[in-house]
Parts: structure tokens; sequence; C-alpha cells
């Protein structure tokens, strides 16, 4: 039996990774769902966690968001159901994860009233013993409660960015908020990096603010760049990953490389 010591060894060695971008359609979903299928098919055991009551990330991995009852994120934060209740196995052995559905839209009226609301999901990680090496997690399209507890609670940041106009918008103050968490919450979260998004290889404007990102943000950037890709899009409909759905599609393949950069460079 594993001594308590192992089990704090065991928390200590694993990364939290928050997928962040107040502005929506920019892939942060999309990247939540492969970034962590590819950390799982590289053999390291990962859990996605869906903040995000839409759901998307637990419906991409082929959970049917209906059927959740008393045992998700929402009953978690709220309920104080117990964590390893709530989680769910995915198609891929070392994947799991926390699935939402609509009720999580109460958190941002229920968490009002509580004490220490910005750090409930960071006491429920705390909680969980377990063999984990990198978590994940899904942030709504927001900067509310659910988007700060995730940050509270994480290692590191990383932004989706897609390459089109408009694409640093509202971006300062994602990282606004990212300092004040640093600052009130979390000492320890850091910027993991930027994750150029939606690349269109022949649109000249894709090339520009991909320039224009690397010049402002520098070694911030990954170096993987993420395209748009048609197998990519088509994969959530199917409740799959896309490196279950199509490995040898353009996308698969970046997210591959993603997850080998992010385990590679020593980022993260």
């Amino acid at each position: 039996m594993p001594s308590k010591r192992h089990g704090q060894i065991i928390k200590n060695m694993r990364k939290i990774i928050c997928i962040a971008n107040q502005k929506g359609g920019v892939g942060k979903t999309t990247t939540a769902i492969n970034l962590s299928a590819s950390l799982a098919a590289a053999e390291k055991k990962t859990l996605l966690i869906d903040c995000d009551p839409q759901g998307n990330a637990t419906s991409g991995v082929g959970i049917d968001k209906a059927s959740l009852s008393d045992k998700n994120l929402y009953q978690v934060l709220i309920d104080n159901v117990r964590i390893e209740d709530a989680i769910f196995s995915t198609p891929m052995p070392t994947l799991d994860i926390i699935p939402s559905n609509q009720n999580l839209i109460g958190v941002e009226v229920e968490f009002v009233t509580l004490q220490n609301r910005e750090k409930r999901l960071k006491g429920a990680l705390k909680n969980l013993n377990s063999s984990y090496e990198y978590l994940v997690i899904d942030c709504p399209p927001s900067l509310g409660f659910l988007t700060v507890n995730s940050l509270a609670a994480s290692d590191f940041l990383i932004i989706p960015l897609q390459c089109e106009y408009f694409a640093m918008e509202g971006l300062g103050q994602l990282l606004n908020t990212l300092k004040l968490t640093k600052a009130h919450f979390n000492p320890s979260i850091s910027l993991g990096g930027i994750l150029l998004t939606m690349f269109d290889t022949r649109n000249r404007l894709s090339h520009r603010v991909a320039d224009e990102v690397k010049k402002y943000f520098g070694s911030k950037v990954f170096k993987t760049v993420i395209p748009r890709n048609v197998r990519l899009s088509e994969s959530p409909s199917h409740g799959l990953p896309v490196i279950l759905y199509d490995i040898n599609c353009r996308g698969a393949i970046s997210y591959m490389e993603l997850a080998r950069e992010i385990l590679s460079d020593g980022r993260m």
C-alpha cells in the first residue's frame, strides 16, 4: 500500500495545464481534447477536466452529456462529491475525463456566496490521489469564476490564439487576469505558452498574424502551429480525439508535435 509520502510525491510530480482564452472559436476545446489525447498516446497518464458548461470536451471524447446526473464537475465543486467518483474513462486507456454539462452554468451564481470560491477546483484536485502525470483543464470562453478557478488550480496556462484578424483582441485582459491570479491565489502559475491555431498556409493574413505574435511574445510562442484541418473539425462529432479518428491527418500530426514539444523542451 502506497504511503502518504508516496502519494505526496506523485502529486508534486504531476503538472496541471489550463487551456484558456475568453475569446470563443479559437480552438480552445480542440486543443484541450487533442493535447490530452496526444500526451496519453505518449504513455503519460492524463486527466482531462471539462470546466466549460457547454460540455464540448465531454462529448468530444464520446461521453453523452445528457446521461450525466450526479457525477460530474458541477457536483464536485458544489455538492462536495468525491473527485474520484466523477472520473470517467475514454476510448484511450491512459486518458480519463471529469465531464461537465449545462448544470455547470449554476456555478457562476452559486459561487458568489461561498468562501474561498476561487480555490474550489484547486481544493478538489489537491484531494486527488492518483498516478496522473498531466491534468488538462478546458475553460469556458469567459473570465468568470470557472476560469479563475482553473487558473488558481494550474501550474501552466496555454493560450490558443487563432491566426486571424483581431487575434490578439482581449489577450491583454487574459494576461492581466493571469497576473492577478498569480498575485492573489496561485503564485506558482506561469504562462506555459501561446499556441497559434487555425493557420492557413495559403492565407497571407495567417502569416502576418503569426509573425506579429512571435515578434511580441518571442520564445513564449510554441514552435508547433495548428493548421486548419477538416479531419480535426470532424472528429468531435464522432466522439473521438483526432488521433483516433485519423492519425495521419495534419491536425493529428500537429497535436502530437505539440505534445512532443511540451515533453521535450522543459517548458512544462
